[in-house]
């Protein structure tokens, strides 16, 4: 199982317009998260200026298809966005774990 981060560039109007998009938004993410995808969601803070989502799977695809998905990127209040592959090292998750003894 691999990891992919799926970031988000948000757009400077994205408080005030989020509420008429963020119920069909946050149930693609429970629905994605029940699927076994998504594994970690949400908006960065101060300032709210972007998102990261985390995806685990065996390819980007996951992440790909939310995104073509998301209301926020249909509507515009995402202005950007891309996936990248994350290699994590340390965790009860990590998929390619590194210990040192």
């Amino acid at each position: 199982m691999k990891h992919f981060l799926l970031f988000y560039d948000l757009a400077p109007d994205y408080l005030e317009r989020r509420p008429q998009f963020r119920t069909e938004h946050l149930a693609l993410a429970w629905q994605a998260q029940q699927r076994g995808e998504l594994v970690l969601a949400g908006a960065l803070a101060d300032p709210v200026d972007g998102a990261m989502l985390l995806f685990q799977g065996d390819s980007p695809a996951a992440a790909e298809a939310f995104a073509a998905a998301d209301p926020y990127v249909k509507h515009g209040l995402v202005m950007q966005w891309r996936v990248r592959p994350w290699n994590t090292v340390v965790g009860d998750g990590a998929a390619n774990p590194v210990r040192v003894d």
